[in-house]
């Protein structure tokens, strides 16, 4: 009897904990924009359910539900009890944490909305350690000089995905190799565009063979010196001949019969530059582009327009796609960015970043993208 309370309870729950946080509908300026009063009603309800569990099942009982469920649902295993325990506590407090967040956010007081994910078991530097790989040097930048397009009308928004040019979001795994997910998306942007074509490219293949030109597999890399390796190899393959494997310390296997593109060079937009920026988004293609992704809002966002207060222009740690960019309804300008962390991470794997806020969490600070 007891168990089948626990179910239930845990069953209503869910159901409104879902409604709350886990909404997976198209990325529109709707969903950026969903009124806080929605979010009151849906709140109260959650609490009025939690209120009634309290006869049904313990506290405890119900938090070890949502335990187990979150181990099934991303096949989580461990090695013992001990280590079973210690993740379980990372996570119970990872979901406070989003649920004061989130209670925040339905009273208006944030932009964006948190929700738990894969990650949900790691504490906060291990999870940067493994996912945020972008080296952080003091270099001169040696791409070609953005020449700015004269007598151009801006359109108000523009989305590469619905013109082709983007393929289907990908994941990194425990890797750092998230600078060779940019220069990949750049890149397949910029052959598209020049064949019509959608070709997806091999990160493997920049994690095995460009260690010469300053990258360190799943240690690291810069965009920059991604695009410098394709040009004098002349070529990367294909993602179909060379699959992520997701580790370093392979030999380099690429070949040029499988060869997927190659570029000639690459052009630096002007550090900081978010009108630059703009522009070659809407006349290049998707652009890579460098940010401070060293927040835990980070970490488990969900949907929303991403503005942390603490965001750092110049620290950057995590190497992104933009694919776009927008504005909401009511007249938020916003990025469309292309992580690789897979589809359960945020807006099916997008994020939307504050646009023209002042270059936020440095997404103008090392623009670029590789020329065909």
């Amino acid at each position: 009897m007891k168990r089948t309370r626990q179910i239930l309870v845990r069953a209503i729950c869910h159901c409104l904990y879902t409604k709350l946080w886990h909404l997976r509908r198209p990325a529109t300026t709707e969903t950026l924009a969903e009124t806080p009063k929605q979010m009151h009603w849906l709140w109260f309800l959650f609490l009025s359910a939690v209120g009634a569990a309290a006869t049904a099942v313990t506290f405890d009982e119900l938090l070890d539900a949502e335990w187990q469920h979150f181990k099934a649902l991303h096949a989580k295993k461990y090695d013992d009890a001990v280590m079973d325990t210690f993740r379980k506590k990372i996570f119970m407090q990872n979901s406070h944490m989003i649920i004061k967040h989130n209670i925040r956010h339905a009273k208006g007081e944030v932009s964006y909305r948190l929700r738990m994910n894969q990650f949900g078991d790691m504490l906060h530097h291990e999870f940067t350690s493994k996912m945020n790989g972008l080296l952080r040097i003091n270099r001169t930048r040696t791409g070609s000089a953005w020449i700015e397009p004269e007598s151009i009308t801006l359109p108000r928004s523009i989305d590469w995905r619905k013109k082709g040019a983007v393929t289907p979001v990908k994941n990194q795994g425990h890797c750092g190799s998230c600078w060779a997910f940019s220069t990949t998306g750049a890149l397949e942007g910029q052959i598209f565009r020049k064949t019509r074509k959608l070709v997806s490219l091999s990160e493997q293949n920049l994690i095995d063979c460009s260690s010469k030109y300053g990258n360190h597999g799943c240690n690291g890399g810069l965009i920059d010196f991604a695009f410098e390796y394709i040009k004098r190899n002349k070529g990367i393959d294909t993602e179909k001949a060379y699959p992520y494997e997701g580790k370093d310390g392979l030999p380099c296997r690429y070949t040029v019969e499988s060869r997927g593109g190659e570029d000639t060079g690459f052009v630096d937009i002007p550090s900081g530059s978010e009108a630059a920026l703009t522009k070659a988004l809407a006349t290049v293609g998707p652009i890579s582009v460098a940010i401070d992704a060293s927040h835990e809002s980070f970490q488990f966002y969900h949907n929303g327009i991403y503005n942390p207060p603490d965001c750092d222009n110049e620290k950057l740690d995590h190497g992104v796609l933009a694919v776009g960019y927008g504005t909401t309804d009511d007249g938020d300008d916003y990025y469309i960015i292309k992580n690789s962390w897979g589809t359960t991470w945020g807006q099916d794997g997008y994020i939307f970043m504050a646009r023209n806020s002042e270059n936020e969490c440095g997404i103008a600070t090392q623009a670029s993208y590789p020329l065909v």
